[in-house]
């Protein structure tokens, strides 16, 4: 399992159930390696985007509260039951997209987080979990400075030494 965040630099990734930057490169970026694959999110992430639908050409696994139902996405109301769900045998790429409470909850089963840093305090409210100072989380590649809509951005990915299986009973 991955996830794949941008942060600001105090770790801040969003206010007012929003991105805190509207970034080209970043959107591309994270495009690019979710095309295709599967994305964990809760439910919230799944209402911030534009007219609270998913995202297209991937398979959405939501989880949301009892009671919620969607013809458009796979909702699960536990972490068990998302468990269960992709555990079944598959080479499917997961990918944790949001938001803060979900990333907290599901880092420890993640092999890979892929990190786009922002140079910049985005005046955020909800965060993410500092991977640099969490001992089984390494830096293991970061690019070169780019410009992406007046911000400093770089892609960083970081690599757990001990991810936990995600399988719950």
């Amino acid at each position: 399992m991955k996830a794949i965040v941008v942060v600001d630099s105090r770790w801040g990734i969003g206010a007012k159930n929003d991105l805190l930057f509207h970034l080209k490169a970043d959107m591309r970026h994270f495009k690019e390696l979710t095309d295709g694959k599967t994305v964990l999110m809760g439910y919230n992430t799944l209402l911030s985007f534009p007219e609270g639908k998913p995202l297209k050409n991937r398979k959405n696994i939501v989880l949301a509260p009892e009671g919620v139902e969607r013809e458009d996405c796979i909702v699960v109301h536990t972490l068990e039951a998302l468990s269960q769900l992709v555990a079944s045998p598959s080479n499917e790429e997961l990918f944790v997209i949001g938001g803060a409470m979900f990333y907290h909850t599901m880092l420890p089963y993640c092999e890979t987080v892929y990190v786009t840093k922002v140079a910049a305090d985005g005046g955020a409210t909800v965060f993410f979990d500092n991977l640099d100072a969490m001992p089984q989380w390494r830096l293991a590649e970061e690019s070169s400075p780019i410009d992406d809509n007046g911000q400093t951005i770089r892609f960083c990915t970081y690599v757990n030494s001990s991810p936990l299986p995600f399988v719950l009973a």
